[in-house]
């Protein structure tokens, strides 16, 4: 025996597939934007035409180079740190981050940096407008290591903070420009 659906039945059951529909296409993540004509890159917040735009002041790295280290490829003599900034919250601020006290890159929001380091403990410092964060970072060669740069900006201010990485960090990293690569 076949079961009919009433034109109510069909009508919300074409509503709830919609907005199912619509809830992924608003989790799909955007394009990124490409880089400047000065090599630069720029992060935007908001709709134009009054939009913040917060701008690396070195060129990127060119696609390719930034399609190789998404790839996540190991280097036999060298540790490889992914430090990766996708949060929400971290929507204005320039970031500085230097390695064992030596300065090495400058990070926006929506941004990644890959830093191939020599094999062991390293001393990560980042630092902003109105503070820092630091964190020790160690590895063998030939081993991958994430590190979030997580941050909130807000109206009264900004912080920052290092958390270890995991796979979700990888998956950001997939979705973000890289605005340096050391080593």
């Amino acid at each position: 025996m076949r079961k009919t659906q009433s034109p109510m039945g069909r009508r919300a059951a074409l509503i709830a597939l919609g907005s199912g529909t619509l809830l992924l296409a608003a989790c799909a993540s955007k394009p990124i934007r490409p880089a400047n004509a000065d090599g630069t890159w720029c992060h935007r917040v908001g709709k134009a035409p009054r939009y913040k735009l917060t701008c690396t002041r070195a060129p990127v790295p060119p696609p390719t180079v930034e399609a190789e280290a998404k790839r996540f490829a190991v280097s036999a003599d060298r540790l490889t740190v992914y430090v990766v900034r996708k949060r929400w919250a971290d929507s204005a601020n320039l970031v500085k981050l230097t390695v064992d006290g030596s300065a090495l890159a400058e990070t926006v929001p929506e941004s990644f940096v890959r830093l191939r380091l020599p094999p062991g403990e390293h001393a990560l410092r980042a630092t902003w407008a109105r503070g820092e964060a630091q964190a020790i970072i160690s590895g063998a060669a030939g081993e991958i290591r994430f590190l979030e740069l997580v941050g909130s900006v807000w109206a009264w201010g900004s912080t920052y903070e290092f958390e270890p990485g995991d796979e979700a960090s990888r998956d950001r990293v997939l979705r973000v420009r890289m605005v340096a690569d050391v080593g």
